[in-house]
């Protein structure tokens, strides 16, 4: 089957190719879609076991859903100050995970539940010794990080190291 040389001969090839390319946006509908539920099942708390046969519909309403109910990301007329907005932000992402990390279940209960509240008293403005710093969050310290532990010594490479090249 060699290309087409005329101008009839194109129409024929795109007709032909019409069923390949229309396959192939199928495919890519549906990795997508694929993805999405592996995606939002776990942000919704639900097992993927469960729901192995989901409509594409169902898939997309679910995605619809978890969306409205993300906090609103509206300006208001004032704009926040910063250690404000980072206050917000932090405890959007705690709730995410106190949402998402039981459902994961990448560690075991305790420590996740050790991590949440570890996670919860820096909200709250606690210190590691459990003194109130404040009742709000504040930005971390922009102090200089300590400096790094020297590296120990690299031993001395013997002659017998084999090399392939």
């Amino acid at each position: 089957m060699g290309l087409p040389r005329r101008t009839g001969d194109r129409a024929e090839l795109r007709k032909s190719l019409k069923p390949l390319l229309e396959k192939r946006r199928r495919a890519r509908i549906n990795e997508s879609l694929r993805q999405l539920k592996g995606l939002i099942l776990p942000l919704l708390g639900r097992e993927s076991s469960c729901y192995s046969k989901l409509e594409k519909a169902d898939i997309l309403e679910m995605t619809v859903r978890f969306l409205q109910e993300l906090p609103a990301s509206s300006c208001p007329a004032a704009a926040p100050a910063p250690s404000d907005s980072y206050c917000e932000g932090y405890r959007a992402c705690l709730a995410r995970l106190a949402r998402v990390l039981p459902a994961c279940r990448v560690l075991e209960p305790a420590v996740s539940a050790r991590l949440l509240e570890h996670l919860r008293r820096r909200a709250a403005g606690a210190s590691p010794n459990g003194r109130r710093a404040g009742d709000t969050c504040c930005p971390p310290s922009l102090s200089p990080p300590p400096p790094p532990a020297p590296l120990p010594p690299v031993p001395p490479r013997g002659p017998g190291l084999w090399r392939p090249w």
